[in-house]
């Protein structure tokens, strides 16, 4: 069972059907998250189970402000191989980049800031902004990436706070950055003096010999402020994140994380730091690589086939971005109806403006269904419309 459709389909009311127990990834395209049987839930029991046999008087605290120092240790480790250098009093721990992007937009946004993101971009975030009064700035995509020459246009235009960006996997369209594209970034935020906030959320599915490359190893946490995340490779409900900036930033973001929230929860920390230390995580991750190489052309075949178009075919991460040629908001709807959850790429633009564009997640388009459903609903838009 699913939650009624709205006359538009908004973010909210897709948060809720994708939150709802009953949401069957295999009939969910539009789902943000890995199917649950493409996870590893012995690697959580096993972490909790050794937990359980450790003097309960651990839990018993209220944690820290900046999180579990063993974890923000091992990500310092982690960051190194990325060319990132952070020490752990860089690190602050979060519930997920959800959290991250609230805690940065009540610390840096003002009422009538401009922030730039991608239009397209992660939908989520847009309410964050929006609550703190900023004006949201859509920043065009092409398929080699963001587009810099508009960038520098907006720059310009709006002199903004800050620029929010995916530099690898990008959310929806896939595009990753190139190290020429992240130094030009680089330079107008030096020029144009605003803070980039780094959304590395899709980077554990990024192959090592994958052509990527962070702003925040170029820039080393100066004006660059990173952010991580393991919920889409370990599990969406342990909610752990965490936050790599400069000194003097992560101590004004556990003040504020304090004022919010006070800490995050050290037992999910604690889960994650055994997941990382006990050796299984590489091999986890590879696995989810593989069984998403494994899909991707036959996702991108069954796309193509239907008339969509592909904004790119990847060759890495799990979302394909395509043009349906009709309302997409239209479609999600219809497909509500019949049982499947997509998600309307009007949802991905800041203006929440109307899009024959459509988000699909290769590891959720198995349903033997789905093919013909689409070229029904497509084919009877053009026999309509012709």
């Amino acid at each position: 069972e699913t939650l009624p459709a709205p006359a538009n389909i908004d973010v909210v009311w897709l948060l809720r059907n994708m939150l709802h127990t009953g949401a069957r990834p295999e009939r969910s395209p539009g789902l943000g998250y890995l199917p649950a049987r493409w996870l590893d839930g012995d690697l959580i029991t096993n972490a909790l189970r050794t937990l359980g046999r450790q003097s309960g008087m651990q839990m018993l605290g209220i944690g820290t402000a900046q999180g579990f120092l063993p974890l923000r240790q091992q990500l310092q480790t982690r960051l190194e191989e990325l060319e990132i250098g952070a020490s752990p009093e860089q690190i602050v721990m979060v519930s997920g980049i959800t959290q991250a992007i609230d805690l940065i937009s009540r610390i840096y946004v003002k009422p009538g800031d401009a922030v730039i993101v991608g239009d397209p971009a992660w939908f989520q975030m847009f309410g964050c902004f929006a609550a703190q009064g900023a004006r949201l700035v859509g920043m065009p995509y092409t398929p080699e990436g963001p587009d810099l020459d508009a960038l520098e246009a907006l720059v310009q235009e709006w002199r903004p706070r800050m620029l929010v960006i995916n530099s690898v996997l990008q959310n929806p369209t896939g595009t990753s950055l190139t190290a020429a594209q992240a130094f030009r970034i680089l330079r107008l935020a030096e020029a144009y003096d605003f803070i980039v906030v780094e959304d590395d959320i899709y980077g554990d599915l990024c192959p090592p010999s994958y052509a990527g490359t962070r702003l925040a190893s170029l820039d080393q946490l100066k004006r660059v402020i990173y952010l991580g995340s393991f919920s889409k490779t370990l599990a969406p409900n342990l909610r752990v994140g965490f936050i790599a900036c400069a000194p003097e930033v992560a101590m004004v973001v556990s003040n504020q994380k304090m004022l919010v929230g006070m800490t995050s929860p050290e037992l999910n920390e604690r889960v994650i730091y055994k997941i990382l230390t006990e050796g299984h995580y590489r091999r986890h991750v590879e696995r989810i690589r593989a069984r998403l190489d494994g899909v991707r052309e036959k996702a991108v075949r069954m796309i193509e086939k239907t008339g969509m178009k592909l904004f790119l075919t990847p060759t890495a991460g799990m979302f394909l971005w395509a043009d349906t040629g009709v309302d997409a908001g239209a479609l999600a709807a219809a497909g509500h109806e019949a049982g499947y959850l997509l998600t309307p790429g009007g949802l991905f633009s800041p203006q929440q403006s109307p899009s024959t564009w459509m988000r699909f997640n290769i590891a959720n388009c198995g349903d033997p269904e789905l093919p013909a459903f689409l070229s029904r609903y497509l084919d009877g838009v053009a026999r309509r419309t012709s």
